[in-house]
């Protein structure tokens, strides 16, 4: 597969040409002008951050990328799915709080907020795919449905794949919660029974009759019905019903990978991939916290290649020395690889041969710095 380009900013900025100026350029040089259409319904797939995570990507670079598209005749939205774990973006009603109170509000980001899986994740599609380990890929529906796709994801650590760019923000973050279920572990979910005081209302709720109580007055979950909507876990009052985290992380890596195909299969030349290396935390936006950044940050990364421009971008970490008091503890000099470093046991590098061996995209890849207008 021939080498796929990747267009690179750093944060310098003067009088003359400000960092506004640099992400024009960038999405200018990655085809934007091709991708968007008039009247295109044009999804900026992003993280609002979760409550009390400061380590999201600035609202004010998002409004510029809406300009942008606005600009162009394209109909631009704000988009993520609902997370699979009880928190503050668990449902449309606190995921689109969470987001106005982090900053993402209209008045700011000139542009509304779609939860695209509805208001409790229970809007999808399911696009048949016949890959590896994924026959059948759960998606938020109106992620779906756009048009063009634009993924605008944080770099950074992740605890189970290694690193979170452009192929997790696509593959599990336009999962419906069914399809995170699905990547997770592909269990049911399970219920601490012990503490369970047998009030029912997971039984009310759950559409398949999936969950009975039991002789002990504890609720249980039949594998063989429930579908992993995952609607349970919302519903439990004691918050007693959580996800089997006991996932194998090569498969796990491999199912967001192809979970990505499923996402870009109707989206083909229709969509564009922008990284921010910025604020680099070990950890996911998931976290109500995030940790000091691993190394100072780098640039804006932006490609049409999703695989190219995460290599590119755990090349760029990887290059760089830690920052003086991260986390990072031994590999802290340029090469070292950081990632392996705050998870020895994850292979991060599972994620991209597979999407590579996938069709997805490719790993070899041309940085391409953009040059002063």
């Amino acid at each position: 597969m021939a080498s796929s380009k990747v267009f690179y900013s750093d944060l310098r900025a003067s009088h003359r040409q400000n960092l506004m100026d640099k992400l024009t350029m960038l999405m200018d040089h990655t085809g934007i002008r091709d991708i968007v259409k008039p009247r295109s319904l044009v999804a900026l797939k992003l993280h609002f951050g979760e409550k009390g995570n400061v380590a999201f990507i600035r609202p004010v670079f998002i409004r510029h990328i809406v300009d942008k598209i606005k600009e162009l005749g394209g109909v631009p939205f704000l988009t993520d799915a609902n997370t699979l774990y009880a928190g503050s973006r668990s449902d449309s009603v606190t995921h689109i709080n969470t987001a106005i109170a982090n900053g993402f509000a209209y008045s700011t980001v000139n542009a509304p907020i779609i939860i695209a899986d509805g208001l409790r994740g229970a809007s999808i599609s399911s696009v048949a795919i016949n890959q590896e380990t994924i026959k059948v890929a759960h998606l938020a529906k109106e992620i779906v449905e756009s048009d063009i796709l634009i993924s605008i994801a944080h770099f950074k650590g992740h605890e189970l794949s290694g690193f979170g760019g452009t192929i997790k923000n696509l593959g599990m973050g336009c999962a419906s919660r069914r399809g995170k279920l699905d990547q997770h572990s592909g269990l049911s979910p399970k219920i601490k029974r012990k503490k369970c005081i047998g009030c029912g209302e997971c039984i009310n709720h759950c559409s398949q009759h999936a969950i009975s109580l039991m002789e002990d007055n504890k609720a249980m979950i039949d594998p063989k019905k429930c579908i992993g909507c995952g609607e349970c876990i919302l519903i439990c009052p004691n918050g007693l019903i959580d996800i089997d985290w006991g996932v194998d992380m090569e498969i796990f890596q491999k199912k967001m990978a192809e979970y990505c195909v499923a996402v870009l299969r109707n989206k083909q030349d229709k969509a564009l991939f922008i990284n921010f290396l910025s604020n680099i935390s070990p950890a996911c936006d998931c976290y109500g916290h995030n940790d000091a950044a691993i190394v100072h940050d780098i640039g804006i990364l932006a490609s049409r290649d999703p695989v190219a421009i995460d290599q590119a971008s755990v090349d760029l970490v990887n290059q760089m020395s830690a920052a003086e008091g991260s986390c990072i503890k031994k590999a802290v000099n340029p090469g070292d690889d950081k990632f392996r470093d705050i998870y020895p046991k994850i292979d991060w590098n599972v994620q991209l041969r597979h999407a590579e061996r996938i069709g997805l995209g490719s790993k070899d890849y041309e940085i391409v710095p953009i040059q002063a207008g």
